[in-house]
């Protein structure tokens, strides 16, 4: 989950950096850098920042544990986002035509997984069978 946090900043920064900046703000700075100049830039951070872990492992350990958590908190952000967006517009067909609110927490979920195994089982779509006449009964001897 790090690796994919650290993969994705690096290519956010990437396509920033390589978007036009608004000419009203580029009258009023005073030094320009250039693409290629801030790529040096990047480059010498991220060497230091591989080395980081190498000088100070405890700080190091931390930010891991720390990424964790924000990992974590993300993801289950991103599921109750779901959840939430699939009551919303899933495919229940009723919701749009209530013009009442659902006042239901976002963890709850009624109607899902309650089928039976005997709600499963396919219904019989061949001919009815025919009852086949009983012979008589004998007399008990």
């Amino acid at each position: 989950m790090i690796r994919f946090l650290l993969r994705a900043g690096f290519w956010l920064t990437i396509v920033v950096l390589f978007l036009p900046a608004d000419p009203a703000q580029r009258e009023g700075s005073r030094a320009q850098v250039g693409t290629m100049e801030a790529l040096g830039v990047a480059q010498a951070a991220l060497e230091d920042a591989a080395r980081f872990c190498a000088r100070r492992p405890e700080a190091c350990e931390t930010g891991a544990q720390a990424f964790q958590t924000f990992g974590q908190k993300a993801q289950h952000g991103a599921k109750m986002l779901y959840e939430f967006l699939s009551d919303k517009f899933g495919n229940d067909h009723t919701a749009s035509t209530n013009s009442e609110p659902r006042l239901r927490k976002s963890f709850e979920h009624p109607g899902r997984d309650t089928l039976t195994p005997a709600d499963v089982v396919p219904r019989w779509n061949g001919p009815e069978p025919k009852q086949a006449p009983l012979p008589p009964r004998r007399p008990a001897a």
